[in-house]
Formats: structure tokens, sequence, C-alpha cells
């Protein structure tokens, strides 16, 4: 148990009363998108993807999923995008249920990124066109081997570009000690998260993939405050503790798992129990770390901001992330690596070109392929999946038995 968990259910609930205190101007924005510089005009900022995965933990994606279908969104494109829109047409959302909200926040000005996925720019102009409000974006290069000063001087004039429209939404003009002061915060929060993962570095790691599925939900939405920072020196503290006590979330694992991709929210607490139960540790995961911004900056923002979102996994080439996963499997001492080949979210599936295989002979490391998605539990079979999984583990241990 951690017990750093209830002051982050704290702080989220308390995050999203703040959207309908009427006290700021709400903007709408990517979950790796340029929150810093929305924040430095006062805005409180809302993300989109945050309410998806919202809807896939609570399972209730699916009644809202036909609903944009209807509209003529695919049932195979990104599952966050037509449960989110679906949720709004149909005017019912976990927001009403767990948060006590009305639903949708209605937006001032949205702001995306598509350093993730071209989905998001077809996703966020949707509601931009219903709530006949501003939308701005930033189209970096992506598949990029190595970031070079070119992509992040064209990310920097793009980031630029959105201050006339901030101003005039925001009444306020720009201010860059403002954006200056949100990079130092998001820069010492984000380190912070860092350190929090790389606790399970550890022989007995005291937190897992699993775990950090939960408590990334302050570096996700609040970005740029204290409040994030303060939070994740707290649960910092206490993981810590548990190393130097050797209190691990599973002592004496037998094997050590990296998990690619996103998670099945709505099978978390399944495939959680399902790894314990057979002594596997799942210990890091490209997910979790895609919130580590250690490049950003405050005394160069334009450019370190730039140039973190563009160098996030997601945004490289297959190079690049071969590169980035052979580091963590020595870093977290990996004995296997599960691949969750997503079926609505192509851009964060990696298992589509080889790229296990290639991995294996350069590392050494043995992969599993799985396929599932982030909501949509249609594609997901956890009978199969338990065996795909236990089967793999057994051949984990055994091969380390004969090593």
């Amino acid at each position: 148990m951690i017990k750093s968990t209830e002051i982050m259910k704290k702080i989220m609930g308390e995050y999203f009363s703040s959207l309908e205190s009427g006290k700021k101007k709400i903007a709408w924005c990517t979950s790796v998108g340029p929150a810093e510089l929305l924040r430095s005009f006062g805005f409180e900022v809302y993300f989109p993807e945050n309410h998806g995965a919202l809807m896939g933990a609570t399972r209730t994606a699916m009644d809202y999923i036909p609903e944009a279908i209807k509209c003529g969104y695919s049932g195979h494109v990104c599952s966050y995008t037509t449960a989110d829109i679906g949720s709004y047409l149909k005017g019912e959302s976990p927001l009403k249920t767990h948060y006590g909200m009305k639903g949708h926040p209605k937006p001032d000005i949205i702001a995306y990124n598509t350093n993730q996925c071209r989905e998001v720019q077809d996703w966020f102009t949707f509601f931009a066109d219903d709530f006949d409000c501003p939308i701005v974006g930033i189209m970096p290069p992506r598949h990029v081997d190595e970031v070079t000063q070119d992509e992040v001087d064209l990310v920097v004039k793009q980031f630029k570009n959105m201050i006339p429209v901030c101003e005039q939404v925001s009444g306020q003009k720009f201010d860059k000690n403002n954006f200056k002061e949100t990079v130092r915060l998001s820069k010492e929060a984000t380190l912070l998260w860092q350190k929090v993962l790389k606790t399970s570095t550890a022989i007995n790691a005291p937190i897992s993939f699993f775990d950090g599925t939960i408590h990334m939900g302050p570096i996700v939405v609040l970005r740029g405050t204290q409040i994030a920072k303060d939070y994740y020196t707290t649960l910092l503290a206490e993981l810590e503790e548990k190393v130097k006590n050797e209190d691990g979330f599973l002592p004496q694992a037998k094997t050590r798992i990296f998990w690619e991709g996103m998670p099945i929210w709505g099978k978390l607490r399944m495939m959680s129990d399902l790894f314990t139960s057979n002594g596997a540790a799942v210990v890091a995961s490209t997910y979790c770390s895609s919130w580590v911004f250690d490049k950003f900056d405050e005394n160069d923002p334009w450019n370190s901001t730039a140039r973190a979102y563009t160098e996030i996994f997601i945004n490289r080439s297959e190079k690049a992330k071969m590169k980035m996963l052979a580091d963590w499997f020595k870093e977290y001492k990996i004995d296997g690596i599960v691949y969750h080949d997503t079926k609505t979210c192509f851009n964060n599936s990696n298992a589509k070109f080889g790229m296990p295989q290639r991995l294996r002979k350069m590392t050494g490391v043995p992969a599993l392929v799985i396929e599932g998605d982030l909501c949509d539990l249609r594609f997901f079979s956890e009978g199969q999946s338990t065996t795909k999984i236990e089967t793999f583990l057994e051949q984990l241990e055994d091969s380390k038995v004969i090593g």
C-alpha cells in the first residue's frame, strides 16, 4: 500500500472542482502539449486524454463509443477520441459520477500538439467547432532519429504563434517571467516524477507500472504548479523509505518485466494481479516515462520546452526508440518485455514493424506481444492474454534457472 495515494486522490478531486469554479478561464490541452505556456496566461488546463483514461478505467467507454461511430468516426481510431466525443454527445460522463462535475468543462481556447498522433487534431477540432472557440496547434516533425536545432526552431515558432490568440482569449499580455516560473515548476515536478519511477531500479521495487498509471495523475494535469511538485516530493520520500527498508510491492520477484505501450485501463487490476500472482514485477514502462521532461530549463524556456515535447518517445524513430528501450533494460535489470499492441492507438504500438525481434537480437531480452486496447475491451481477450502471459513468464523463469 502506498500511503500517498489518499493525498493524490484529494489533489485530483480538487483539480476537477477547480475546472467548474468559474475563477479562471479554461484551456483544453493534449496531455503532452504546451501546458506551461497556457498556465502562464492564467488558464486552468483541462486534458481530454485524462477523461479518456477515466472512461477506460471505469469501463464506461463502450457506452459512448457507438455515439461517435454514428457521426462517422471509425471504431478503429483512438478509443479516447471516440469515447470522449460519444460521452459529450450522450451528455454523460464519469466526471459527473466520480467528481460531481456537470460534464465536459466549456473551453475558452483549445490547444493540441501532434507529437503523439494526428487524431488529437481531428478530436480537438470537433470540440472547437461545437463550442465555437479558438483552436491552436503545434505540429512538430515526427519519427526523427535525433532532434536537431532545426526541429526545435520550427516548434518554437509554432509555440510563439500561439501568443496572440492566448492574449486575446485570456485578456492578459504574455509575461515571460510567468512562463519561466511555470517551466521551472514543471521541471522540478517532472524530475521528481523521474526519481519516483527510478526507485523501481531497486531489487525490491516499491512501485509497479500499474501503480505508476495512477500516481502519474498530477504530472499530467497539474504540470507547472506547486501542487504537483509538493505531491511528488511527498511520494518520493515515501518510496525512498521503502527502498531503504527493502519493502517492495513484490518481495523476491522471480522476474522483472518492462511494459511497452498503453495501459489496458479497464483491466489494470486484473493485469496487476496476474503478474504478481506469477511472481513477476512490472517495474518500468514507456508510458509512465512519457511525462519525464528532463530538458525543461526556465533559463531557456522556449528552446527547452520545444525540445522536451519533440523528443518524447512516441515521437521518435524506431532506431531512437530501440536505443531508449535498451538503456531502460539495463537500468531496470529487465528480464522480459511485454508489448501491448493497442488496436486503436497505432502510434503508441511498437510491435508492428519488427521491433520486438530486432530489439531481442540487440539486447537478448525476450519479448511477448499481447493484443488489446486502451478503452475498447472488445479488442482484448482475457483468457488468451492470461495464457500467453503465464507461458511467457514460465519461460523466463526457466531460462534464468538454466542461465
